[in-house]
């Protein structure tokens, strides 16, 4: 795990906090369709940049696109990311 910490601290130098525990474990598909908020906020300075989009939208983005269990204590908040991609692509596709 402490090889998968440097190895995304150096491809996201920007990011402003310790990576979450999220990104650098694996499931067993390797495949998973979301992640946390703060897994999401960690890499949103990197997305910003690489679709040339304020850091105000894109996390803007995230909030619109995560999913909130209706009582707190019956699950984690999660973001879609295939859904955050194609919001994402909808503002930066010609």
């Amino acid at each position: 795990m402490a090889e998968r910490v440097v190895a995304l601290s150096a491809v996201n130098p920007l990011a402003p906090l310790a990576v979450p525990v999220d990104l650098v474990t694996v499931s067993a598909s390797g495949l998973d369709p979301a992640i946390s908020p703060a897994a999401a906020i960690w890499q949103a300075r990197r997305v910003s940049a690489a679709r040339q989009l304020p850091l105000e939208t894109v996390e803007m983005l995230i909030d619109a696109n995560t999913a909130r269990p209706l009582l707190a204590f019956s699950g984690d908040p999660t973001v879609n990311v295939l859904w955050l991609n194609l919001a994402l692509d909808a503002l930066t596709q010609p």
